[in-house]
Parts: C-alpha cells; structure tokens; sequence
C-alpha cells in the first residue's frame, strides 16, 4: 500500500499526528477525527512507511494499529522508544485483545484503543497525549521523596518514566514506605494533573456498597437511592484513580473491576448502558500480590492487568544512609523552620533500627520526640525506641523478616552500595564484590535491581 501523505505545513503551525494503519476507512475516520481537533495528521500503510514518515519529520503523536503487512504496531512502539524517545505512540488492538493491549504498555506504548475505535476515547487520548510534560522541566515535585540513596534514585527515575505513559502501575512496598506519595507524584507529573487525583481504600469499603461505590448507582437502585450518583471511576474522570490495598478485593468485585479497566467503560447499579470512561489506574499493596494469585485470593488476569509496570518502593532499612536528610524534612514538615535538631548519638540510634513501619514511623518517631524533648537537642533516649529494636546487632535487629527476607535485605544493600561506589558500573561492582559479572547479574535479576 502506498504512502498517504498529508499536505505539510510549517513546524509548529499545528501538532502533527501520524497515523499508522493498513485499512483506508480508519485511517480516514482518525484523520478527518484529528481535522476538527485543529490537528495535522500523516498516514502510512505498513511499518516500513512509518519508519520513512518519523525520518522525513517531526510529530507530537504516533497513532499505530497493532496488525500491518509487514509487522507488528509493536515494531513501531519500540522503534519510537529507541530513536524518538519523547515522541508518545499509542496503539489501536483488536476488540477484546487484552494480551495486545498489554504487550503494547509494556514495550512503552503511551496507551491504547480498541477496535472498533470509539471517536470520544479517541479524543480524550488525544488531548491526553498533547498535554503532556516536558521531562527537561525541573521535577520539584519529585523532591518530595527525600533521599540520595541509590535506590531512591531509581524510584525517582522510574516515575519519571512512568508519568509518560498511561499504563496501569503495581506499586508493591511495605506499609509505611510512600506507596500513595508515588501515585500521587506520578499523577502530578502526568498529563492528567490537571484532572482529579482520586485515592481509594479497598479495604474499608463494605463488600456490599463496592459496586456502588466504585462505578455509582441510578436513582430508585436499592433501598436509599434517591438520586443519581457517580461512584469513584466518575469521579477521577480525566484523572487518576489510586486503589490502594488493593488485595483486600473480594474475588465478585475483581470480576468487574477487570472488565472496567480492559474495557474502560462501566455500568451504574440499576442503569441498563455502560458508559465510558477516561482515566489511569494506579495500584498498590503491602501483601505479596504475586503470593495471593497462587493462594488463589486474587485474579490471575486482574494481576496482569494491573501489572503492567512495577514500582518498587524500598523500605527504609535498605536505605539507611537517607535517614539524616529524612529526619531534616521531617522536623521541618512538623516544627517549621526553627525545629529542634537531633545529636549524631540520636542519628546513629536510628540507623541501627529496623523501623518496620517505615518512614510513617520514622515522624510517628520524631513527633513524639518533639514534644517530649526538654529543650534544643533530641538525646536517643528522647527517641523512646526499644532495646531490642534498636540495637548494634544485625542479626538482632532483623525483626519479624524470615530468613530469606533477612539474607536478601543484606545482599540488596551490599550490591547497591558497591554500584553506587562504582557509579552504575556492574563489572566494576562485580570485581568489588568479589562475584563474577554472570553471578551479579543473576542476583540483579533475581532481586529486581534494575
């Protein structure tokens, strides 16, 4: 099939769009769509005219169905990934090819559609791509998640990246650790921080209120309906909706949930049509989400659903050398300016301790320290940490972690500390190690250390 190229028109007159699909009806129905947005749009036929297309110009978006005659719209994803890294591309899947969909977030598309392609989320994930932040801006936001410890580093890296897409994101992290504060700075960095950031706890919803809750309900329902109501996926419309805890689902509202997300579209209780809706899924839970499928507790296709990307929040006893410059942004946030300081006695007791309620202990720690503190200087023993929690030991101070987690624990920080030692370089860290480069990439891998 031959190029079909639009008229060009000066750079930075309109946003350009390229549209990849070898079928001419859609592409004309994306085209004249894209029109009366006041958008330019190019069009290509197979995966070697994109290609010819991205070299000849510039584009603000990359529109690609999944199936071409000579490939795949995932050969385009990556391609766009690895040459035009800031350009965002979404894919158009087959009705009801989940794994597509999927396969697509993960290589870095931006989003999907699905066919047949529906004008209103064809508009909204236009206007989401375009808005989008430039990633040279100053990420202030990010400073929020205070520490220069090599993990931290990563997180902030990572959602970074994150913010670029619209895939669904599985934070995992123990309780304490900033699971929300991620969500919420991966929303504020996203094109859709204009829009609602709306938090959920799965786990203190009445299963019997859940349907109605989260996708709202139609007057004269149930019992107490008196009126029409949106339920939480209306209400983060444009926006993102953070599910936190989300294991605590009961398998009957996993079903709809899974539905609702692949098909983004939902249905209020007593209403007979479905209606769509626009927004990202954001995820997180202390528990093992991996362990519940296999325990059977929690859907095996949601888990992939929702899995599309991970982020891992590390606990703060993998990250001890961010406990002075907490500490500094904590009394700051409680006292102001004029916060009392802690001595280095008081610093060295809480490195030694395994805080296993992370940095949500870390202030419950310090409030109380302020207000029990006689004057300027908080002393260890202000800290009212317990003995056997904060002791000199490692091994004592390991806590409630089983063996396996305690052995990992240490081999994650020796391995972070050695790449951050040498600056990222894993052959270097190898050789400091005392490992051979093909053993510290399996436990790279195997701790999921990227």
């Amino acid at each position: 099939m031959s190029l079909i190229r639009g008229e060009r028109r000066p750079r930075g007159e309109l946003n350009r769009v390229l549209v990849v699909d070898d079928e001419a009806d859609i592409r004309e129905l994306i085209d004249l769509t894209l029109a009366r947005m006041g958008l330019a749009a190019e069009c290509a036929g197979s995966v070697a005219e994109a290609k010819a297309v991205l070299a000849a110009g510039s584009f603000q978006l990359c529109l690609t169905d999944m199936r071409l005659p000579d490939g795949d719209g995932l050969e385009i994803v990556r391609h766009i990934g690895e040459q035009y890294p800031q350009l965002p591309v979404a894919v158009i899947t087959a009705y009801g090819s989940a794994e597509n969909a999927v396969a697509a977030l993960k290589a870095g598309a931006f989003d999907y559609l699905a066919k047949p392609v529906g004008l209103e989320q064809l508009r909204a994930l236009v206007k989401s791509a375009l808005r989008l932040p430039d990633s040279a801006a100053e990420n202030d936001e990010l400073r929020a998640l205070t520490g220069e410890s090599a993990s931290m580093q990563q997180v902030r890296a990572m959602i970074e990246k994150m913010a670029r897409s619209q895939a669904p994101i599985y934070i995992s992290g123990e309780s304490g650790s900033g699971k929300e504060l991620a969500a919420r700075l991966i929303h504020a960095r996203s094109a859709r921080s204009a829009a609602p950031f709306v938090p959920v706890n799965c786990g203190a919803i009445p299963e019997n209120l859940m349907e109605s809750e989260f996708f709202g309900y139609r007057k004269g329902a149930f019992t107490g309906a008196d009126s029409d109501r949106d339920g939480f996926f209306q209400a983060a419309s444009g926006g993102t909706l953070f599910l936190d805890e989300v294991a605590d689902l009961p398998l009957a509202m996993q079903v709809k949930l899974l539905r609702a997300i692949q098909e983004k579209r939902v249905r209020k209780v007593g209403a007979v049509a479905e209606e769509p809706v626009d927004l990202r899924v954001i995820c997180a839970t202390h528990r093992n989400l991996r362990e519940c499928v296999d325990q059977g507790k929690f859907r095996q296709d949601l888990y992939y659903r929702l899995n599309v990307i991970e982020l891992r929040m590390p606990p703060l006893r993998e990250r001890m050398e961010d406990i002075a410059p907490l500490v500094d942004s904590l009394l700051g946030k409680l006292c102001g300016e004029s916060h009392p300081r802690l001595s280095a006695a008081a610093i060295k007791a809480l490195q030694l301790y395994s805080f296993p309620g992370n940095v949500r202990e870390l202030e419950n720690i310090l409030e109380r320290s302020t207000a029990l503190c006689a004057g300027d200087l908080i002393e260890p023993e202000d800290l009212h940490l317990e003995p056997e929690e904060a002791c000199g030991n490692d091994l004592q101070g390991r806590g409630s972690e089983t063996l396996d987690d305690y052995l990992n624990r240490l081999e994650r920080q020796a391995i972070l500390e050695a790449l951050q030692k040498t600056e990222g370089n894993r052959t270097a860290a190898a050789r400091l190690l005392g490992v051979t480069f093909r053993s510290l990439r399996y436990r790279l891998e195997r701790l999921g250390i990227e």
